[in-house]
C-alpha cells in the first residue's frame, strides 16, 4: 500500500453523533468534561459538540463549552451541526457562543427531492442564503453532504451538479466554506467503492479539503477510513468508543492506530491518553466497552495461551506494533486452563513472587481447575489462590484480618465485629451497617479513624461477577474501586462467598496504602 507522511485532521463527533446512540444522553457538565478531555488531553483537531435547535439544555451545554474554549484559545476547534433553515440555526449557534457551523445539506437527489420536495436549484439557493448569513455574522461554515454515499451510488450527476453550483464558495483560502464533509450516512459503502468515489471528488475539485464521516452498519467503518485517506481525503470523523447512530461511527482509537501503523499518516492525537478518555466516555455514556474492542477493550492486551507468554519471553514473538504502553496500558497474561506455566511465571514475576516447582504445580493445577469451571482469574487474584492452595499468609502483609463476624436478622440492621492486626498492634471494633459488607467496612473505618486518626479510603465502585455455569461452591470475583489521596485503586478477590471476597479485597487495599500512612507519620 502506498504510504504517506501527510497530516490527517481528526474531527471527533462523540458529543453530537455519539449522543445519537440509543439510550445515551450527556448532561451539560459531562459534555464540558468530555470536550476538555478531547481537546486538551487527546489533542483532536476539532470537536462537533451538538446539533442546533435541539433544546435549551443543549444550548447551555454548548455555551459552557464555548466559554471554556474561548478562554483556552480553542474556540475555532468547536463546531455545531446546523440546518438549511433560513437564519434559525445560525442565530442559535451565535447565541450559544460558537463560531463554526457544520451545515447539513442533501448529498443525494433522493434526499433532496424525497425529503425536502425541492429541486437542486432550489436547494442550492437555500444553502447560499444560509452561508451568506452565517458569513456576515463571522461564522465559518463546513458543508455536510448528507447521504453523499447514496448520491454517488444512485446518481452522481446530482452530487456534481450541487458541488458545481456551490464551487465559488469553497476551494480557495478565505472562502466562506472551509471544508466539504462526505458522510456514508447509511453505512453502505465498502472500501473499493469508497476509493472510486473519493478519487472522483478529489480529481474534480482539487485543493478542496474533504472530510469523510463513516458509519459502521456493515462493520466496515475502519476499512473505509483507510480507503478514504488512500484516495486523498484530508480529514476523518470519529467518536470515542465508536458511539453513534445505529451501529456507530469509526472508533477514535482504531482510527488513530490504523492511520499511523498501516498508512504512516500523521495526526495530532496523544495516544497515551486514549484509554483514559475511552473510560471517561464509557462511564458517562453508560455503554460498556466490549472486552475485545481493539486498543481499549479490557482483553485486547491479554495473552491467554501459554505458548504466547513463552514466545513473548523469548523476544516478543507474539507482539505487534500495538504495544499497550502506547495507549497508557500494559500487557497482561491470563490465568486459566490454557495459560500454562509460562503465563503464571510472568504474573508471579510482576508480583515479585517466587514459588518452588512443587508449589508451582499446585497453583497451576488450581488455576486449571478454576478455568474448567469458567472462572475468571486475574493477576490480582493470584496471591489469594496461592494462599488458598498453600495455606499460608502472604509474606510482607502488614495488615492482617485475624477474625471477623458478620450477622443479619430480619428487622435488624446487619452487624459486624472485626479484629485486625496492623504490624504488631491488634485492634477490635464493631459496627452496624446497611448490609454485611457495609457493617464490616464501618467497623474497619472506626479502627482507622477513631483509633488511629487516619483518613479512610472512599469506596467509589463495587461489582461482583459470577461466571456462567457457576455452582454454589464456585468462586465469585469481587472488584472494588477506591479513591485515596486523589488516586484511584482497584482491588479484586476470589472466594466462594461474596462477602468474604469483598473483605479480602478490602484487606488488600489496606496493605497497598499502608506505606502512604507510614510516609505521613500516621
Amino acid at each position: 500500500m502506498q504510504e504517506t507522511t501527510s497530516y490527517i485532521e481528526i474531527m471527533d463527533t462523540t458529543l453530537r453523533d455519539g449522543e445519537q446512540t440509543s439510550g445515551v444522553s450527556f448532561m451539560p457538565h459531562e459534555k464540558l468534561v468530555i470536550a476538555r478531555a478531547l481537546l486538551q488531553h487527546l489533542n483532536v483537531d476539532r470537536i462537533e459538540v451538538a446539533s442546533a435547535r435541539v433544546s435549551e439544555g443543549e444550548k447551555e451545554a454548548v455555551k459552557s463549552i464555548c466559554r471554556w474554549a474561548r478562554q483556552a484559545g480553542m474556540l475555532d476547534r468547536v463546531e455545531v451541526l446546523g440546518f438549511v433553515d433560513g437564519h434559525l440555526s445560525v442565530d442559535w449557534i451565535l447565541d450559544a457562543g460558537c463560531r463554526r457551523m457544520n451545515l447539513l445539506c442533501k448529498g443525494s437527489r433522493r434526499h433532496c427531492e424525497g425529503q425536502l420536495h425541492k429541486t437542486v436549484e432550489q436547494h442550492v439557493a437555500d444553502i447560499r442564503d444560509v452561508v451568506a448569513y452565517a458569513t456576515s455574522k463571522g461564522i465559518v461554515v463546513n458543508l455536510y453532504l448528507e447521504d453523499w454515499s447514496g448520491g454517488m451510488r444512485s446518481d452522481e450527476s446530482y452530487v456534481f451538479q450541487l458541488m458545481d453550483a456551490l464551487a465559488d464558495l469553497f476551494g480557495t483560502e478565505g472562502a466562506p466554506v472551509a471544508r466539504i464533509m462526505l458522510p456514508d450516512t447509511l453505512g453502505v459503502l465498502n472500501p473499493l467503492d469508497l476509493i472510486t468515489y473519493m478519487r472522483r471528488m478529489v480529481k474534480r475539485y482539487p485543493g478542496v479539503h474533504f472530510d469523510f464521516h463513516a458509519h459502521n452498519d456493515y462493520d466496515l467503518a475502519i476499512s473505509n477510513v483507510l480507503a478514504a485517506v488512500l484516495a486523498g481525503c484530508r480529514g476523518i470523523h470519529a467518536s470515542v468508543n465508536g458511539l453513534g447512530e445505529r451501529a456507530g461511527n469509526a472508533p477514535l482509537a482504531s482510527v488513530q492506530a490504523i492511520l499511523k501503523d498501516q498508512f504512516n499518516a500523521r495526526t495530532g492525537i496523544n495516544e497515551s491518553r486514549l484509554n483514559e478518555v475511552s473510560r471517561l466516555v464509557e462511564g458517562y455514556s453508560g455503554v460498556a466497552i466490549p472486552p475485545n474492542r481493539p486498543i481499549t477493550g479490557s482483553a485486547v492486551f491479554t495473552q491467554v495461551a501459554g505458548v504466547h507468554a513463552d514466545g513473548d519471553t523469548k523476544g516478543g514473538l507474539y507482539q505487534n506494533n500495538l504495544i499497550p504502553e502506547r495507549f497508557g496500558r500494559k500487557r497482561e497474561y491470563a490465568l486459566g486452563k490454557n495459560s500454562g506455566k509460562a503465563n503464571i511465571l510472568r504474573n508471579l514475576e510482576e508480583l515479585g513472587l517466587d514459588l518452588s516447582d512443587e508449589d508451582m504445580k499446585k497453583v497451576t493445577d488450581r488455576i486449571i481447575e478454576l478455568g474448567d469451571k469458567k472462572e475468571l482469574v486475574t493477576q490480582d487474584d493470584l496471591p489469594y489462590i496461592i494462599r488458598d492452595v498453600l495455606k499460608h499468609a502472604e509474606a510482607g502483609e502488614r495488615v492482617q484480618l485475624l477474625s471477623y463476624m458478620v450477622s443479619t436478622a430480619y428487622g435488624l440492621r446487619p452487624m459486624a465485629q472485626v479484629r485486625l492486626q496492623i504490624d504488631e498492634s491488634i485492634y477490635e471494633e464493631s459496627a452496624q451497617g446497611d448490609g454485611q459488607y457495609d457493617a464490616f467496612v464501618r467497623a474497619v473505618r472506626h479502627i482507622y479513624r477513631d483509633r488511629l486518626g487516619r483518613k479512610f479510603p472512599w469506596l467509589s465502585n463495587y461489582s461482583v461477577t459470577i461466571p456462567p455455569g457457576g455452582r454454589t461452591d464456585a468462586l465469585v470475583q469481587t472488584s472494588i474501586e477506591w479513591t485515596f489521596e486523589e488516586k484511584s485503586y482497584r482491588t479484586h478477590a476470589l472466594d466462594a462467598d461474596q462477602t468474604e471476597a469483598a473483605i479480602k479485597a478490602t484487606i488488600k487495599l489496606l496493605n497497598i496504602i499502608e506505606p502512604i500512612y507510614e510516609k505521613s507519620g500516621k
